[in-house]
């Protein structure tokens, strides 16, 4: 059992364990992470796996070559070769490495380019106003229900062309196949991701074929660009491929943005003078953003297998080695980033590993920037008095740290 923040430093970095984690930790990681990154900062766990959580060996590992992303060894024990959960996480990109990370990347990326976001940018506006508008109406209101996560859910759905009556699921679907991911899972949640995924396959299924009678080639509908795959190389997913990016397009796009929203307001809510400095100057906005997801990362872990045998930080890592990338760690080294537990909006260089580095950098990074930047802009300026009222509820896990709910007010 991982020891509580209170305890002595040496003790606590000694004694951190990913599979055995005090519900403190999922509290407040910090003084974890600093523990680890003074006394351990190449961690060996009991599994044998390893905890980086300086920024220059996180850094590193990314971009190391040598290091792979394939988690069939991993996930085989954890899911049971042949379940939903192992399926879709070893068919999606974010676990694969080339050939197929860099067929599904090469077509998923005209969804991101420039001209796609500036295409999609009002659409954003007027989607976050009426979304505004409703919290206005009724002053009392949740952060994470009523704006954080119905942005991303919108706005990937609008990607995907899924019918607005079809997105009621899709919140509860991706935080249940997210919710595996975690170090440690119980009965229950395995159960519930395995038919998450089982529910969302079938779905996706039924509405893969309708378009591929209606196809939509003019770059407005990701979907569609999918399924006809590249008209040079004639290179196309396979329909399981197919399926499974689309899961993982969702889920990675709703999760992350909708944390990197509810977090970087609630850091505002603890931040007056921050508040206060963007209030004054709106400009400040992209900053800011970038900002909340080195502050509070959304996603706080990341991990490889070492391919070949390799030294990192003077320590000898063996072939086939799981390392654990301490993103919300590194976001948070002083080597890096000085006084680091200290949010500044004017931080300047500010190089966080939010969105990972190297070939397998979040490929929606600019879509989820563009979001928190509209929503949290927008928020600020819409409303001259915000608060929060009552007790928030996060999420609970290791691996994404955010809220489930924020009750707030607002008025003005």
């Amino acid at each position: 059992m991982s020891v509580t923040p209170t305890a002595d430093p040496r003790a606590l970095a000694a004694g951190f364990d990913l599979a055995a984690l005090d519900p403190a930790f999922l509290d407040d990681p910090y003084p974890t992470y600093h523990a680890l990154r003074t006394h351990d900062p190449v961690h060996r766990m009991p599994d044998g796996s390893v905890f980086l959580s300086r920024y220059a060996d996180c850094l590193a590992v990314y971009r190391d070559r040598r290091m792979l992303s394939d988690k069939t060894r991993e996930f085989g024990p954890k899911y049971g070769v042949g379940s939903p959960l192992y399926r879709h996480h070893t068919t999606s990109l974010v676990f694969n490495d080339p050939p197929l990370h860099t067929r599904v990347r090469s077509l998923l990326m005209p969804a991101f380019t420039p001209r796609a976001l500036t295409a999609l940018h009002p659409k954003l506006e007027a989607l976050v106003d009426r979304l505004l508008d409703r919290i206005a109406e009724k002053r009392g209101f949740d952060l994470i229900a009523d704006l954080a996560a119905a942005v991303p859910v919108q706005v990937i759905g609008d990607l995907l062309a899924i019918p607005m009556a079809d997105r009621g699921p899709l919140r509860d679907w991706s935080l249940a196949i997210l919710g595996a991911l975690e170090p440690r899972l119980t009965d229950q949640q395995m159960a519930r991701g395995n038919r998450a995924v089982a529910d969302f396959t079938a779905y996706l299924d039924d509405l893969i074929a309708e378009r591929r009678r209606n196809l939509v080639l003019d770059g407005s509908d990701v979907l569609s660009t999918l399924i006809a795959g590249d008209p040079g190389s004639g290179d196309m997913l396979s329909p399981d491929e197919l399926a499974q990016n689309c899961i993982f397009l969702l889920n990675a796009g709703h999760e992350t943005t909708t944390n990197l929203i509810g977090n970087g307001v609630a850091a505002l809510m603890e931040h007056p003078d921050q508040l206060a400095r963007l209030r004054g100057d709106p400009g400040l906005i992209n900053g800011a953003v970038e900002e909340f997801l080195r502050y509070e990362s959304s996603n706080q872990l990341g991990n490889r297998r070492v391919g070949e045998r390799m030294e990192l930080a003077g320590e000898t890592l063996e072939e086939g080695t799981y390392v654990h990338i301490g993103i919300g760690a590194a976001n948070r080294d002083p080597a890096v980033f000085p006084d680091p537990d200290r949010l500044d909006l004017d931080r300047t260089p500010n190089k966080h590993l939010a969105f990972g580095s190297g070939a397998h950098a979040c490929a929606g990074m600019s879509l989820a920037r563009m979001e928190g930047r509209v929503a949290i802009g927008r928020l600020v300026r819409r409303f001259p008095r915000l608060e929060r009222a009552g007790d928030f509820l996060r999420g609970g896990r290791a691996r994404f740290r955010g809220f489930l709910s924020y009750p707030m007010l607002a008025s003005g």
